[in-house]
């Protein structure tokens, strides 16, 4: 399969169809990766996917709309929810590349409501990564949609990691939320640059302030999104961290109000939009 390269000064980067994924990214100025490199060989194995039409999980994949349970899709990689969607798991179409900016479009439909059409553009400029994302509804029905960026930041002993929120929901029963708090314990707490434990860690935050940084002492790296959410994955031994801003918390769809769900109509938009800054590090 073609492998879509962007690059410029600063940034070179590899792009999937597959997925839409973000195979890597390195920063050239710093000869350093920014997020972890891939080969896209299974589902997940890059830098960055998108996730739409939803993020994360919903319990008993099936939700309430306006009287009507909704069933969702089985997921090929994952048993009991129709995990991050199935953008992340299609085939794209490539409808624009150049030499800094790539599109890739995809077309959906399921019978439980999802009908749309997705853009996923990636732009470098000078030393920053946007992406934005945009679902169209196609169907005759109206549908909630949601979704984010998942991003693998690439991590060693040496980097820290920063962000402020006013709480997060601790991981449960399959990998689902247990009710929200606004007690940080350690292990969770990022509020001041810390690399945290080396151990499993897979929850969501709230009152994020839309800016997270990955410290490193070759270069310092800045997430930046415009959402209240956003979801923090680690895995024992692996060197990379995933801070995924998200345009919902993991099982909105059955929370009170759907908090940042959207509502979509036929040939309505929903669009999300992430960037990715590499800097000098950090002088104290």
């Amino acid at each position: 399969m073609e492998t879509l390269v962007l690059e410029n000064a600063h940034l070179r980067m590899r792009v999937s169809p597959q997925g839409a994924e973000v195979l890597s990214l390195d920063s050239l100025v710093h000869l350093h990766p920014v997020l972890r490199a891939g080969e896209g060989n299974a589902p997940g194995d890059c830098g960055l996917f998108p996730m739409l039409p939803l993020a994360n999980r919903v319990e008993r994949n099936r939700f309430m709309l306006r009287g009507r349970e909704i069933g969702l899709p089985q997921s090929p990689v994952d048993a009991q929810f129709f995990l991050h969607g199935d953008g992340w798991l299609a085939l794209w179409d490539v409808a624009e590349h150049g030499r800094e900016r790539c599109v890739l479009r995809l077309r959906k439909r399921h019978a439980c409501g999802f009908d749309y059409l997705a853009e996923v553009v990636y732009q470098l400029s000078e030393n920053a990564l946007h992406v934005s994302l945009a679902v169209e509804h196609k169907g005759d029905e109206p549908m909630l949609y949601g979704g984010g960026v998942h991003p693998f930041f690439h991590l060693t002993p040496q980097s820290r990691v920063q962000f402020c929120a006013s709480g997060f929901w601790p991981e449960g029963e399959s990998h689902l939320p247990e009710a929200w708090t606004d007690s940080l314990p350690a292990e969770a707490d990022f509020g001041t640059a810390s690399y945290g434990t080396n151990e499993w860690l897979n929850v969501g935050y709230s009152g994020w302030n839309g800016r997270a940084i990955v410290e490193h002492p070759e270069m310092t790296v800045t997430l930046l999104a415009r959402t209240n959410w956003l979801m923090l994955f680690r895995m024992p031994g692996e060197p990379f961290i995933c801070l995924e801003p998200q345009s919902h918390p993991v099982n909105a769809h059955n929370l009170p109000g759907q908090p940042g769900l959207v509502m979509l109509n036929k040939e309505e938009s929903w669009r999300f939009s992430t960037s990715i800054l590499v800097n000098p590090p950090i002088k104290c």
